[in-house]
């Protein structure tokens, strides 16, 4: 298990858009992409950003889930989507959150040159085509009454009813916000987030339960605002 990276449903490709997340359909296929060949890059940060989206599997490994085009990594070539990184200028960050390692790149000073020791997923299965009856995850939540399983970071594992249509696009909508104001995505997250806001009334509601759930990131208001105008949003069919 501790060579495991990420997983992927229904697909033994890199695919960051099929990764397996917070809920998968009962009838959906697991990949598990295990660790590959390690690679260490040197480079100058010459701008704030470097351009990277980092997600986790939940048990310590963070890894890159997409490299913004035109970026300073994009520039080099042997960083590539799906990379775990392992350490940050000689410190082992193997046991560390993405959002902790999002942040200490996110410091790394600029003008100052910096190493990364990063772990890439095995090649394997390259001739293999994808499965010809296999549904997408997004088409199988599409489907009415279907339970799914639910997985969480603290606690067991849990079937479930699917959630509702407006839920999914509040979930994608939170996850795509997770990643303007903290630079991870994580469907895991933002469907806890989601599922917080379920029967609130109004944002001071919201904030506290987030507190309750989530207080250890201590989410800026701005921010919370934003997730729940987003899930009001969902409600009303606005997105």
């Amino acid at each position: 298990p501790v060579q495991i990276m990420f997983c992927t449903l229904n697909t033994h490709k890199v695919d960051m858009d099929k990764l397996l997340g917070a809920q998968i359909g009962l009838e959906d296929f697991i990949f598990a992409h295990v660790k590959g060949q390690r690679k260490e890059v040197e480079a100058l940060k010459s701008e704030d950003m470097l351009g990277l989206t980092i997600t986790d599997n939940g048990t310590g490994c963070a890894f890159i889930k997409r490299i913004k085009e035109g970026s300073l990594m994009d520039q080099i070539k042997t960083v590539c989507v799906g990379d775990h990184i392992e350490s940050i200028n000689g410190k082992n960050v193997s046991d560390y959150r993405h959002y902790e390692v999002a942040k200490m790149l996110k410091d790394l000073e600029k003008g100052q040159m910096f190493k990364l020791e990063l772990i890439e997923p095995m090649k394997a299965f390259e001739m293999l085509e994808p499965r010809s009856q296999g549904r997408t995850l997004p088409e199988a939540k599409i489907s009415k009454g279907r339970e799914t399983l639910r997985l969480r970071t603290k606690g067991p594992a849990t079937v479930e009813e699917m959630p509702s249509e407006a839920e999914e696009k509040a979930i994608k909508k939170v996850d795509e916000l997770l990643e303007t104001y903290m630079g991870i995505r994580d469907l895991e997250l933002a469907a806890t987030m989601v599922e917080a806001g379920r029967d609130k009334k109004n944002p001071d509601e919201f904030a506290t339960a987030l507190d309750e759930t989530l207080g250890d990131f201590a989410f800026p208001d701005e921010f919370v605002f934003d997730v729940w105008g987003a899930i009001g949003d969902a409600k009303q069919g606005r997105l």
